[in-house]
């Protein structure tokens, strides 16, 4: 590729074999997508440096040439996310040894390019930006959207497929997706990664994209799994994340803050999965990090103590280099990739534990199929 282009991702897994999911999910659909982006650069019109362009936001004096070919970007990022989400889920479908039948992962993910940023998602992990307004105070933007069963169109597009949503009547404000004929797994999102027995009922793979151009005023990116945002406001994870002394701390701060909310908000529940991305968009640099430092941040907690010994080591996979917790019992995912040079991110190193975990809550429980319906 001609341009710097960064990837940046969030899966949180739920069900049985959730973690295994989601850490598929993190490992191959970066690849895919990068593969599908190849596919459509090469049989596309023009060079890929016309096409990839750092700063394609058409000015007073551009031809329409130059407006087309943002046009162009746009449809191609586009197309790959919509390719690579289809291929992921086929995959899953059809894996030998994963069963993900009542099993799934969402996916938040950004891919950054020059000024262009392309957001894709599906399930209710969400992405955020801190920017400053015209006063230079710091502001949160919501950049995706939480797609919960309560949502009209996803409501909608749910019962025409014969798919029941309602909420049960010890947590009325939490909307699940239930089988026609049995009240079960009880999906809290409508989207996923998996989940194939609710495949044939409304709950479907295909992701939410969008395309935003950022300005100077843009600062950072948030992504982060539901729990985080269940005990933390847009506008309090943007506080938190612009005061941090050391940005390389960002999403670690941001991940302990949650967990000490959890605990005063819900003292007698156990901390949902805290699963957190930060990007910076500027060039400044923090005294006491260095050049990746100053870049990404992430980290995740899951709701069980962590075993201090465990420790998280790099893990090479063609070009992207996936800083994991590959032999801990820990589930969901976070995941942040150069995808021109596969340079790692960094973390704190002292924090264990960089997947996130399987929602306690995401199922109710898994359906009971009798012989007959099974079988019809």
């Amino acid at each position: 590729m001609s341009e710097d282009v960064t990837f940046c991702g969030v899966f949180d897994g739920h069900g049985p074999q959730g973690h295994l999911v989601a850490r598929k999910v993190r490992e191959a659909l970066p690849i895919k997508l990068l593969s599908f982006l190849h596919s459509s650069e090469s049989g596309g019109n023009g060079s890929s440096k016309a096409c990839f362009r750092g700063n394609t936001k058409p000015e007073s004096g551009e031809s329409e040439k130059d407006v087309s070919t943002e046009d162009k970007l746009n449809s191609m990022w586009k197309e790959a996310f919509m390719k690579a989400f289809k291929a992921m889920d086929k995959e899953l479908k059809s894996h030998p040894n994963l069963d993900c039948f009542c099993s799934g992962s969402t996916a938040v993910t950004i891919v950054k390019q020059g000024t262009n940023l392309f957001m894709s998602n599906i399930g209710d992990s969400r992405a955020i930006m801190g920017s400053k307004d015209s006063n230079g105070s710091m502001v949160a933007i919501q950049l995706t959207v939480d797609l919960k069963p309560d949502l009209p169109r996803e409501a909608e597009r749910i019962k025409q497929c014969k798919g029941r949503v309602f909420a049960l009547q010890d947590e009325p404000e939490v909307h699940r997706v239930w089988l026609p004929f049995d009240d079960a797994p009880g999906l809290a999102m409508a989207r996923a990664f998996g989940d194939f027995c609710l495949k044939e009922y409304g709950v479907i793979s295909i992701p939410e994209f969008s395309h935003r151009q950022l300005t100077e005023k843009d600062q950072f990116i948030v992504l982060a799994s539901d729990g985080v945002w269940d005990v933390l406001s847009n506008e309090e994870v943007v506080g938190i994340v612009s005061s941090v002394p050391t940005r390389s701390l960002a999403a670690r701060i941001l991940v302990d803050s949650a967990a000490r909310e959890w605990k005063l908000k819900y003292p007698t529940s156990k901390i949902d999965d805290c699963a957190v991305v930060c990007l910076f968009l500027d060039e400044k640099m923090d005294a006491e990090s260095d050049s990746d430092e100053q870049c990404f941040s992430s980290a995740a907690i899951q709701h069980n103590d962590l075993d201090d010994s465990q420790k998280s080591e790099p893990s090479l996979q063609r070009n992207f280099t996936v800083r994991s917790s590959e032999e801990s019992e820990t589930y969901g995912g976070v995941v942040s990739v150069d995808v021109e040079d596969g340079t790692s991110v960094a973390e704190d190193q002292n924090w264990s534990g960089l997947e996130g975990v399987t929602r306690v809550n995401s199922l109710v429980q898994l359906p009971r199929f009798s012989e007959e319906r099974s079988t019809s």
